[in-house]
């Protein structure tokens, strides 16, 4: 999926901060919590040893910098940070005609570590999105990263469904729907499978729709996708399911501890999201059998 490259690509809220140094140790506390019950949406790694609660003398503070040279489609397609900005700006504009109310996240390119108010987190916890903060948090390597570990091709497409999926949980965090989890299973057809997937489909449902959300001049953003690069998606999607991740680390598949579903589960949502919208992404009154493709 390419952007238009006379499109405008300003709008979204997306800054870029330089590293943090000096993180803060201490105890846990509720934003530790949430992240690590909601971060690493994409990767489902272990975050005790790279997330630390509050405590401590904590980073210095870092001021974020505007991507000031980021304005039309060629930018976008031609650099990764740009890309996020267009991103954000045309999924902003998405969520504007879909949800009464929407508010818009921030975004925050970070390396290597950030601070936020769901705790401090390194970029081993890969993309993420803070409900205290409503801000959305991506170290770009993680794209590097989806290729060689995870084994993904990580196109423009499948960083943009990463970015999608991440504003699906802000969405989540919205219309309360964050809020009435039942945090106490696991497994295939848990909350916490429920969200992710969801989260997955209103990635889909926004991809389906880019291709016809226009700018100010009415200049379409974004380019119509094509197989190809559906497929790149769908390929992220694949590459992070919980079954395959288990098989790559761990040599067996262990289905009453998924957390975010697996392959099969996470293409088919993003796939409804695409052909069906954002009305079709209602996993929680999903049956069982439904849920699971």
């Amino acid at each position: 999926m390419t952007f238009n490259p006379d499109s405008d690509i300003r709008g979204g809220r997306v800054s870029k901060r330089g590293r943090n140094v000096g993180m803060g140790v201490g105890g846990g506390s509720i934003g530790v919590v949430l992240v690590v019950l909601l971060i690493s949406q994409l990767t489902g790694v272990d975050l005790t040893g790279v997330v630390q609660g509050g405590g401590g003398a904590g980073p210095a503070p870092v001021e974020d910098q505007a991507l000031e040279r980021c304005l039309t489609g060629e930018d976008a397609n031609a650099d990764v940070d740009c890309r996020m900005q267009a991103a954000a700006t045309s999924l902003d504009d998405f969520w504007a005609t879909q949800l009464d109310g929407y508010t818009a996240p921030e975004m925050v390119l970070f390396s290597q570590s950030v601070s936020t108010r769901c705790g401090n987190a390194t970029s081993a916890v890969g993309p993420f999105y803070c409900p205290p903060d409503q801000t959305v948090y991506i170290d770009t390597s993680f794209y590097d990263e989806l290729r060689s570990r995870f084994g993904a091709s990580a196109g423009p497409l499948a960083q943009l469904y990463v970015v999608a999926h991440e504003w699906g949980h802000h969405i989540q965090e919205l219309t309360g729907t964050m809020d009435q989890l039942d945090r106490s299973r696991t497994g295939p057809t848990s909350d916490g499978v429920r969200l992710e997937l969801q989260a997955d489909c209103y990635a889909g449902a926004w991809v389906g729709a880019a291709s016809t959300i226009t700018d100010d001049q009415g200049r379409t953003r974004l380019e119509p996708v094509t197989e190809d690069q559906l497929r790149d998606a769908i390929d992220a999607a694949e590459a992070i399911g919980d079954d395959r991740i288990q098989q790559q680390t761990q040599g067996q598949v262990q289905p009453e501890t998924w957390t975010h579903g697996s392959s099969e589960q996470r293409v088919t949502w993003f796939q409804r999201g695409v052909s069906q919208g954002v009305g079709a992404c209602d996993t929680f009154s999903a049956s069982d059998a439904e849920l699971a493709g």
